[in-house]
């Protein structure tokens, strides 16, 4: 091994293409956060105030929910990222095992709400739910192993709220996020010394939410909620598991900032019958432009603790996402819901990889609520994304040019989502 400080950039490069797994909403931001909100594809979150999840949409809606409520989702969510072969080159021009399956699985993500007026003016909220996450994984010896294997990301985030009326038309609210993330990421690491590499790391980071609702007049509602972006200061280790790896592997650290975001909404009741909803959310991708990955320590590979492993670029953009929705009540114990979405992606042709075949994605939902109570609300809600195709022109890692090899293709995208929630007030 002539050089095991450029084996190690060069591993931990692969490994690290693409600090995202895949998840069922633009970026690695996941889209479900309420199963109330499946049916009409999230339009009119901001604005909306069906039940305790508006802790997490808007806190200044809490105000309109009376009493104590308490809500449980659970989302079964079914990406499938399938890559086709178009050309690739030198070092992914061997198929290997194959073009890796279906990178995308079955994952079920979890939301749970509380909320509770303290008084006529007062209210009081919690939030549990999984804000980023999901994961990729291909075939071991598959064509693009170089550049991603496995990729999962999770993130687990409690974010408590309060609420104020300031009087029949105004309501605030505001609260703070305690969040976590742990993230696994793997790939080949380029020879039978380095074997696959594997990094781990994880940290706790902090941000805030704030929120307004204007009731304009008894049938129409405005809602503005702000979410803060979240920094990590990630840490963990790079292990490789070939005859080398007790010499390659090391500690290191890396920054991460997941985005801000801004959503504007509208609720309208048309009779007694039908809800009318619609919502533009913006989201500030454009702070993942690079990750920097540093050693923290060293163990014999000949790089010094503080250097640079590897700098990866994204040069993410801003996004938008545009919704719409209608509910139907046909009595008031049934309610039907639908919804359409137009949520753009933040990545680009240049720098997109297998970790994150993302690309542009049409929501079509479908929803239904029943009251089997006076106090229990059951909600079921169904979304398709149909998913633009992806592109990816992936140099060898720690290259910029094709001179090593591509691996250069398309990804055949698509999403189902599967939504139950269950309230209940006291």
């Amino acid at each position: 091994m002539k050089n095991p400080k450029k084996l190690v950039s060069f591993a931990v490069a692969a490994a690290l293409a693409g600090l995202a797994s895949s998840a069922v909403a633009g970026g690695f931001a996941i889209g479900t956060q309420s199963g109330s909100g499946t049916g009409n594809a999230f339009a009119g979150g901001a604005a909306a105030a069906d039940d305790a999840s508006v802790a997490w949409f808007n806190p200044a809606a809490m105000t309109l929910i009376p009493g104590t409520q308490i809500a449980g989702a659970l989302h079964a969510l079914k990406p499938s990222f399938k890559f086709q072969n178009q050309g690739s080159t030198g070092a992914f021009a061997a198929p290997g095992t194959g073009d890796g399956g279906d990178g995308g699985d079955w994952a079920f993500v979890p939301n749970g709400f509380f909320t509770m007026a303290i008084n006529p003016n007062l209210s009081f909220g919690v939030a549990l739910n999984v804000p980023f996450g999901l994961k990729t994984e291909y075939d071991a010896g598959w064509r693009g192993q170089l550049t991603a294997l496995k990729s999962e990301i999770k993130t687990v985030n409690i974010n408590p709220s309060v609420a104020y009326k300031i009087n029949n038309t105004v309501s605030i609210g505001g609260g703070l996020s305690v969040q976590k993330i742990d993230a696994e990421l793997s790939s080949f690491g380029g020879s039978a010394a380095a074997g696959n590499i594997t990094l781990k790391a994880d940290d706790i980071g902090y941000g805030y939410n704030l929120g307004v609702m204007i009731q304009a007049s008894p049938s129409t509602r405005f809602g503005a909620h702000y979410r803060s972006a979240i920094k990590y200061e990630l840490e963990g280790t790079a292990n490789f598991s070939g005859t080398s790896g007790a010499l390659l592997g090391s500690d290191i650290k890396a920054d991460l900032e997941v985005p801000d975001s801004f959503s504007a909404s509208i609720f309208q009741t048309l009779g007694t019958s039908w809800e009318l909803m619609g919502d533009i959310t913006w989201t500030g991708w454009s702070s993942v432009q690079q990750l920097q990955v540093i050693r923290t320590s060293a163990t014999g590979a000949g790089a010094q603790p503080g250097s640079t492993l590897t700098t990866l670029q994204f040069h993410w953009e801003d996004t938008w996402r545009y919704s719409i929705g209608a509910n139907y009540k046909m009595n008031p114990q049934t309610k039907f819901r639908v919804g359409v979405a137009l949520d753009k992606t933040p990545t680009n042709d240049v720098d997109r990889t297998a970790r994150l075949p993302d690309q542009d994605r049409t929501w079509l939902a479908f929803g239904v609520q029943y009251k089997p109570s006076k106090t229990g609300i059951l909600d079921f809600g169904y979304a398709h994304e149909f998913i633009k195709d992806a592109s990816v022109n992936t140099p060898v890692p720690g290259q910029t040019t094709c001179v090593a090899g591509c691996l250069t293709g398309t990804f055949k995208n698509k999403a189902d989502i599967f939504s139950v929630q269950y309230s209940h007030s006291f």
